[in-house]
């Protein structure tokens, strides 16, 4: 198992679990494994990620490796700018939808994806063996790079009918979540002559306006500000705007499954017989809405990582997360939040319906998740007393207990942050309460009964 590398890349708390040595010598290893350049760097806006940027660049060029630093940019940004602009390979620091004081990164391969998790034990095997690149022939140097941006929105419209949406004179409300979205989506809505109305919208590593992380309970600005400007929709970035939460023209928000839903219809009414890659942890509803179109969904593990790499030697057209994750294959197999908004005005473009009206044309489903802290020792105590209780359960991924293909909760512990995730579906909202209710009052008797033991 990784012992650096989480769900999406390496994070931590800087300088405490993740200092500045640490991030050098993890760069060492990371240029080892990368062999050659140049490689393309690049940031959110947390208030630790310009100086990390200086220690991945001095460490990639100590590894003989030239670097360009495209600095603040989205990471679904800098994913594309790699592949469209011929780098070796990508660097993004990031710790995405954590809380402030917590940093990361995330490589990135020379096909715009992140790198699978075979590559990432690579990556921590060179990094504590020591193994990386000594006295080179000579040394890299560092350079700018100022063409991803626009490479980025162009690649995005080059999917889309701009003319169409043009037409359409479509409101958006953008929370940008003090977000690096900020420095991309405004710029795409006004080439797209959306007529748009911005939340959140400068860039801050504290996250003061409604956190880093887009849920329901923290978009009531979005759901006021759609509904008082008469909106077509509202959107909500996550801190490195690769994920997208939705909010309908009545405010009320989607869940990312209920947005990857309508979008997955909307893709595969013009491409039948197409491949959908998602998690173990999205809604079953995906099954019925492919098998309207004769396609195939393929479940992973949880993790974008997951699904991206699954995406890339099948081909797939589509992938998700129920977390707002949106992947879109003839783009790039990765997360991107302005791709799934141009995906989203695209459609309004083409339907007739308002987005609440595509929203009720969707299989029922009622899924919902919640989480709880949890040291990593009692999440795996957690684990394993719940598989001795429901032996028969799906273990691929934490645990997956169901009763059917439409009721089930799930539990695993995050790979980003030492908190325990419960998922769950059921075929009503009475029903899901009521699942949701009994598996969240026993995690918490496990979790506080192996505290008890391991403090006597």
């Amino acid at each position: 198992m990784a012992k650096f590398f989480g769900t999406n890349g390496i994070r931590g708390v800087f300088s405490e679990d993740f200092t500045l040595e640490f991030v050098h010598d993890m760069t060492l290893a990371i240029a080892t494994y990368f062999k050659e350049g140049p490689i393309l760097v690049g940031f959110d806006g947390r208030e630790s990620s310009p100086i990390i940027a200086k220690v991945v660049c001095s460490a990639l060029n100590f590894a003989g490796l030239n670097c360009n630093n495209v600095g603040l940019v989205p990471t679904p940004c800098l994913e594309y700018a790699v592949k469209k602009l011929g780098y070796s390979g990508g660097i993004m620091i990031t710790a995405s939808h954590n809380p402030p004081q917590y940093n990361g990164i995330k490589p990135v391969a020379k096909d715009g994806v992140e790198i699978s998790r075979d590559d990432e034990l690579i990556i921590e095997d060179i990094f504590l063996k020591k193994d990386w690149i000594k006295n080179p022939s000579k040394w890299g140097i560092t350079d700018k790079e100022d063409r991803a941006i626009n490479v980025y929105i162009n690649g995005i419209i080059s999917q889309i009918d701009l003319q169409k949406i043009k037409s359409k004179n479509i409101k958006v409300v953008l929370d940008l979540g003090n977000g690096v979205q900020a420095v991309t989506a405004p710029l795409f809505c006004k080439l797209l002559g959306c007529k748009t109305f911005l939340i959140n919208e400068k860039v801050d590593g504290l996250f003061p306006g409604r956190g880093s992380e887009p849920t329901p309970q923290n978009l009531s600005d979005l759901s006021k500000t759609v509904k008082q400007n008469n909106a077509d929709l509202g959107i909500a970035f996550d801190g490195d705007g690769d994920r997208s939460i939705f909010c309908d023209n009545n405010g009320e928000i989607l869940t990312g499954d209920k947005s990857a839903l309508i979008l997955t219809k909307f893709i595969i009414q013009k491409n039948p017989n197409s491949l959908i890659i998602t998690c173990l942890n999205s809604s079953s509803s995906i099954e019925l809405v492919a098998n309207e179109f004769n396609s195939q969904v393929i479940r992973t593990k949880v993790g974008s990582v997951e699904v991206s790499r699954k995406m890339v030697p099948t081909n797939a057209l589509i992938g998700f997360e129920e977390n707002g994750g949106f992947m879109f294959g003839k783009h790039n197999q990765v997360r991107d939040g302005c791709m799934t908004l141009a995906l989203m005005l695209d459609l309004l473009a083409t339907s007739e319906k308002t987005l609440s009206e595509e929203t009720s044309n969707l299989p029922p489903s009622f899924t919902t998740k919640d989480k709880v802290a949890c040291s990593q020792e009692n999440s795996k105590k957690l684990i394993q007393s719940l598989k001795e209780e429901f032996p028969n359960s799906d273990t691929t991924d934490g645990i997956k207990i169901s009763t059917n293909s439409r009721n089930w909760v799930m539990i695993r512990p995050s790979g980003t942050e030492p908190i325990i995730r419960i998922y769950g579906e059921a075929e009503s909202q009475q029903k899901l309460d009521t699942l949701m209710s009994k598996y969240l009052q026993k995690v918490k008797s496990v979790i506080s009964d192996n505290t008890f033991k391991t403090n006597c």
